[in-house]
């Protein structure tokens, strides 16, 4: 069976923004409001990071419980893992998700400063150089037969998507502009040319775009 490369759950605003342009320690997605990106996901009963009984069920639970499932890896991109940039100062840090990272398979981080490879609970995170056609190639002999989950940022998704590798791609478009940032487009029909696309709306009021290669 083929081993596909997914991009899952991925959150953009109304106008394409996915992540703002100056990240830190205290606004991982460069944004001030960036839980109206991602509300959505974290209302649901199968939000990963859920740490209380409850949550939303119906399409929007769908998608979320849909986040790990055959996935045997998981690439992103160093801006994902962290907030520093050039050489490695400080390997004490070890990304955003704590002593318990919700990815559950080896992740290979893309950066141009390599350090060696960590464990975390079940998680493993390597760090990569290469093209992302090499990356992806890395990702898959560790998926063991699985699908791969490519986690972004939005950089390293359109690297992908201009690449030709990604085969399937879901979307959630949140009701709100948020302007200045990192687009992961400007309209999705930029991608029509090269996928097929499904649009769902939630009552949740996100919108769901599901892209599959032509």
């Amino acid at each position: 069976m083929e081993q596909l490369l997914r991009v899952m759950n991925f959150n953009v605003s109304r106008d394409g923004v996915a992540a703002g342009e100056h990240q830190s320690r205290e606004k991982p997605f460069g944004l001030d409001h960036a839980e109206r990106l991602f509300g959505w996901a974290g209302a649901t009963a199968s939000w990963p990071m859920r740490t209380d009984p409850g949550g939303s069920r119906g399409l929007d639970d769908y998608f979320t419980r849909d986040f790990s499932r055959n996935i045997g890896a998981e690439i992103m991109g160093r801006n994902k893992f962290g907030p520093q940039r050039g050489p490695w100062l400080d390997h004490d840090w070890r990304g955003w998700w704590g002593d318990e990272p919700p990815f559950h398979t080896p992740v290979f981080v893309m950066t141009h400063h390599e350090r060696p490879s960590f464990t975390l609970s079940d998680t493993t995170f390597h760090f990569v150089g290469g093209d992302p056609a090499a990356v992806l190639d890395r990702a898959r002999e560790a998926a063991q037969g699985r699908d791969v989950r490519l986690g972004g940022g939005v950089t390293t998704i359109r690297r992908f998507l201009d690449a030709g590798l990604v085969d399937t791609m879901h979307v959630a478009v949140s009701d709100v502009d948020l302007g200045p940032g990192l687009r992961l487009w400007e309209s999705p029909d930029e991608l029509l040319d090269r996928y097929r696309l499904e649009v769902v709306p939630s009552p949740s009021g996100v919108v769901h775009h599901l892209f599959w290669r032509r």
